[in-house]
């Protein structure tokens, strides 16, 4: 065995370089690690960060799909209570009386709605208001329809009294018409007649006795004398007559100072009267009537016709004739 001799200072050194590099391998390593876990805590952040980010737009598009899936049930829900409003004027009457509490409900969800910061209780209160909307929605159309039936009763119970009334009308129409027969019967029934007449030419002498005279000339006034035939329908009480004189040259005779007019005849024709009198009839029995006229005016040659109406019928009528005088009158 042989044995090597180194000298002291240079194992010294040999052994001073080998602690300086075991340190240094140790500060190395110290370091490489330190390194790897600054890596690896920021890959763990960034992961927890991106993680987060992933979760609230998870969320955020979650609460978007939410809030639109809630626009469109509140749209739908405002579409049909807008439908309802317009297929009944009824229906229409009655949710504007409920108008305030819809609007209300319809407010809240849309407030909820228009928060973009919404949380997920406030969606959740959203869909139960959206539900208690179609709740009301559902009420008033089963209202309306309640309406709609109501309004077919009343229609067809309308339709019946329609015609219970037309034929009670068209009865009564019947009935009215039979009266109005039975009482223009009645009227013309009622009418007096007139019959033997007779028509004088008076002259008044100055002594006053009358003498009857057919000359013009002499004539002072016209006495007509005739008799009222009895008559059972006729109500006795006053009556009028009206007498129509016809002058020789065919114009009527009036004269507006002494009472004359005009009336009514059966055909609505208007014509003029010479005189009116009034006589206090008796129901059933023959009545003598005289009628005197005179005028402010000398008499005609010729025929003098007299008309007596009453009632709008001409009743009678009778003829005189007045001469020319002689050559001493």
């Amino acid at each position: 065995m042989s044995y090597e001799n180194f000298p002291e200072s240079e194992k010294s050194s040999h052994e001073t370089e080998v602690k300086k590099n075991s340190g240094r391998n140790i500060l190395t390593g110290i370091l490489i690690i330190a390194l790897l876990a600054t890596w690896g805590y920021i890959i763990y952040d960034n992961n927890k960060k991106r993680q987060k980010e992933e979760t609230l737009t998870s969320q955020i598009v979650s609460s978007d799909s939410a809030k639109n899936e809630l626009q469109r049930e509140l749209d739908d829900a405002a579409l049909r209570l807008d439908a309802l409003k317009t297929s009944n004027a009824r229906a229409d009457s009655l949710i504007q009386s409920k108008d305030k509490d819809v609007q209300e409900l319809k407010n809240k969800i849309q407030s909820i709605l228009n928060d973009k910061n919404a949380t997920q209780a406030q969606l959740n209160e959203a869909r139960r208001l959206i539900a208690q909307l179609k709740g009301n929605i559902d009420t008033y159309a089963s209202e309306i329809e309640s309406l709609k039936l109501q309004n077919t009763q009343l229609t067809e119970q309308n339709a019946m009294v329609t015609m219970q009334r037309d034929s009670v009308q068209r009865n009564l129409d019947s009935a009215g018409q039979l009266i109005q027969q039975k009482e223009s019967i009645i009227d013309i029934g009622s009418t007096l007649h007139a019959s033997n007449f007779k028509i004088v030419g008076i002259q008044e002498k100055n002594s006053g006795k009358e003498k009857e005279t057919s000359k013009a000339k002499k004539v002072d006034k016209l006495r007509i004398t005739f008799d009222i035939d009895e008559n059972r329908i006729t109500q006795s009480g006053p009556k009028d007559l009206f007498v129509a004189i016809t002058a020789p040259d065919g114009r009527p005779v009036t004269v507006d100072a002494l009472g004359s007019g005009k009336f009514l005849t059966r055909e609505g024709i208007e014509k003029p009267f010479t005189k009116k009198v009034q006589i206090n009839y008796v129901q059933g029995e023959k009545m003598p009537v005289t009628i005197e006229w005179s005028q402010n005016s000398d008499f005609q040659t010729g025929n003098y016709k007299i008309e007596i109406y009453n009632n709008g019928f001409k009743i009678g009528q009778g003829i005189v004739n007045f001469k020319k005088g002689g050559l001493f009158g």
